[in-house]
């Protein structure tokens, strides 16, 4: 697998944000369930496709700059038949590598109550609760969550 960025409006990366879109809705029983407005390419600072080895897009991910020294994730996503299979860790690697390179002390994202699966994933991976914050603030569907992305790839493969 290869992760590579992308521009915004790449075809891959373009089709795996629509199909994002379209399981969130599912979930979630609409099409608008964003608190906040939704990530463009005039607001996010990079974004990551991760490509199998016969160059299917199979994964996303990006990063909003907050200010100088914080990010937020924002689009995750795997696509079902890639998911189990490393894709969302090697993804959220390489957006905690940007965040360090960029200066970035910690990262945040915001996932959903119907999201258990994402949950766990953040868990997993190091991230902490955290209270809702700026647009999420008095969303009841929204979760928020925070990781120092120096202290992750350190302890990159730690148990």
């Amino acid at each position: 697998m290869i992760v590579r960025e992308v521009h915004w409006d790449d075809a891959g990366a373009v089709a795996l944000r629509a199909a994002q879109r379209v399981e969130i809705a599912e979930r979630y029983g609409t099409d608008d369930s964003e608190p906040g407005p939704a990530p463009t390419a005039d607001d996010i600072t990079a974004f990551y496709v991760a490509y199998a080895d016969d160059g299917t897009p199979v994964g996303c991910g990006g990063l909003r700059r907050i200010d100088e020294t914080h990010g937020e994730i924002k689009r995750m996503f795997v696509a079902p038949s890639a998911r189990g299979s490393g894709v969302s860790t090697a993804v959220l690697n390489r957006l905690e590598r940007f965040g360090l390179e960029s200066g970035w002390s910690r990262l945040v994202l915001e996932t959903g109550t119907a999201q258990p699966d994402a949950i766990r994933f953040y868990t997993r991976e190091g991230f902490t609760p955290i209270d809702r914050y700026g647009y999420y603030v008095d969303s009841d569907d929204s979760l928020c969550f925070a990781s120092d992305p120096a202290l992750d790839l350190l302890c990159e493969g730690c148990e």
